[in-house]
């Protein structure tokens, strides 16, 4: 039977597996990136925009330029993944 709820099941399961190895291959690949080219990388965090504040006992920041930029970078690449495949 190849509709049984088992077999629906199993399919789900393998989606999440799929999903899940590649976004432990995106971290892996943002390590990388980070380890080999993180000290041409001083700008991210420091954008204009990116709220810090630094006090005696008390620091808070909020890097929330950055995160827009990362925001639109990923619906980029995203928009391009699933154009692709």
């Amino acid at each position: 039977m190849a509709n049984s709820p088992k077999a629906n099941g199993q399919k789900k399961m393998n989606s999440v597996a799929k999903y899940l190895m590649i976004i432990g291959g995106l971290i892996f690949l943002a390590g990388v990136i980070w380890y080999f080219f993180g000290n041409k990388l001083h700008w991210i965090g420091r954008l204009p925009g990116d709220v810090r504040i630094e006090r005696d006992n008390f620091r808070f920041y909020f890097p929330f330029t950055t995160m827009i930029l990362f925001s639109l970078l990923l619906t980029v690449l995203f928009n391009i993944f699933k154009r692709l495949f």
